[in-house]
């Protein structure tokens, strides 16, 4: 378990992250979500202890990440968005780096790499960039670990490779971890996220899983703009449109509008969700 307590973070004078409070439980796959510049990419390396709190604290299993303890860091695996072409076959890659997680799984690493359609024989300078990035996250599901934050894992992947990517997740990820992914790709992961946390600017819009946001929130797909809608959008064949849940129905979540629509009615949806 991770809890986050009044967390604060600043580049200079400009502040990024503030007053961030919220536990992640393990068992979950969390979606992070938010526009460009609101400290998706540094929160992530807060928790992963690649950076310092200039205020409050992170306590992942009673211990502070930026300790960088080594039975913590062998506990999580951080996949950032740049994945260097190193000059070395995959497979060499995955047996010498493995090590410093004692749970890397090299047969694991293999199974991924087949799924992925993926030589583990290529050199890793010679791949293309979404073999590359594929590569990555199959090392990275290959360490095992209890705590895996992903910066935008889908960036650069075709749509197969999406589609691998989340069988990929559902097949290959611990039951009791805790999965973090940042994303703007939020279609490619509709499937795969839950909780989903929103950040506005410097703090938490939303940080709901899909059960609650289906209790407050109505989604309607139908064929004509209503009255009264929080958020709509014309689809083909139809539209997509967000209701306050008065009634207590049930209906399927769209992260996209679900996005759109915190964004557009930051207040309202921050106290529903917060209160």
């Amino acid at each position: 378990m991770i809890k986050i307590n009044d967390l604060g973070f600043s580049y200079g004078d400009t502040p990024v992250l503030k007053n961030i409070t919220m536990t992640l439980e393990e068992g979950r796959i969390y979606g992070l979500l938010g526009e460009n510049g609101v400290g998706k990419t540094t929160l992530l390396t807060l928790l992963c202890g690649l950076k310092k709190p200039m205020a409050g604290s992170i306590v992942t299993d009673g211990r502070n990440p930026f300790d960088r303890e080594p039975s913590l860091l062998s506990e999580q695996y951080y996949l950032s968005d740049d994945n260097a072409p190193v000059h070395m076959k995959a497979i060499e890659y995955a047996r010498n780096y493995g090590k410093f997680w004692e749970r890397f799984d090299i047969q694991k690493f293999i199974d991924l790499m087949g799924l992925f359609e993926t030589d583990p024989e290529q050199m890793m300078n010679k791949m293309s960039a979404g073999q590359l990035k594929k590569t990555y996250i199959g090392f990275a599901l290959a360490c095992n670990t209890r705590y895996l934050f992903m910066d935008e894992p889908t960036n650069g992947l075709d749509i197969p490779s999406k589609a691998q990517f989340r069988k990929a997740m559902a097949l290959y990820t611990r039951e009791d971890s805790v999965v973090l992914i940042s994303t703007h790709q939020v279609r490619d992961l509709e499937n795969v996220i839950d909780p989903i946390i929103i950040l506005d600017k410097r703090n938490v819009l939303l940080n709901a899983s899909i059960e609650e946001i289906s209790e407050k929130l109505y989604f309607d797909y139908g064929s004509e703009i209503k009255e009264g809608a929080l958020y709509s959008e014309l689809t083909p064949g139809g539209c997509i449109q967000v209701f306050p849940n008065s009634t207590g129905k049930e209906s399927k979540v769209n992260i996209e509008a679900l996005f759109n629509t915190a964004h557009q009615h930051k207040g309202l949806i921050k106290g529903m969700f917060n209160n």
